[in-house]
């Protein structure tokens, strides 16, 4: 099974193709490891094992004073699990939905170098993730007679 942690840079290069004016909004899936593996990052583990879940939480915490100075904002955190539609088996332990005020915004964030001493923390806690950019959609005309 083929995991995704990190952008690629197509991925990114097709996000500034995508012309975003204004806000965009990303949707985060994640499924987190049971135990927390700290290998790529020793100097964030902690003294003793913590799960997958723990250690996200230690990301959060590290990371929003990090996205509201950029301008971003945590809109909602929630727990997850199987689908009620989809591929029955698959799960999503949270989802996240993170606005910032451009794409230009988050790649500002993203690539700030005190966030990023933190992202450890991510790497330790998740086995598999997805990110979507979203850009908000006006609702339709809906004629009512």
């Amino acid at each position: 099974m083929q995991t995704y942690l990190e952008p690629t840079q197509k991925a990114g290069r097709a996000l500034f193709m995508r012309g975003i004016q204004g806000e965009v909004v990303m949707l985060n899936l994640l499924r987190l490891r049971q135990l927390a593996d700290y290998a790529a990052n020793p100097e964030l583990a902690p003294a003793q094992p913590i799960s997958g879940a723990e250690a996200y939480d230690r990301y959060i915490a590290h990371t929003l004073p990090y996205l509201t100075q950029s301008g971003g904002a945590l809109l909602f955190l929630g727990e997850g699990g199987p689908f009620l539609i989809g591929p029955e088996g698959e799960r999503w332990d949270r989802a996240m939905l993170v606005k910032q005020s451009s794409v230009q915004a988050f790649m500002a964030f993203a690539g700030h170098d005190a966030y990023l001493a933190g992202l450890g923390h991510r790497t330790a806690a998740v086995e598999d993730s997805r990110l979507l950019p979203l850009v908000q959609y006006p609702l339709p005309n809906v004629d009512r007679t």
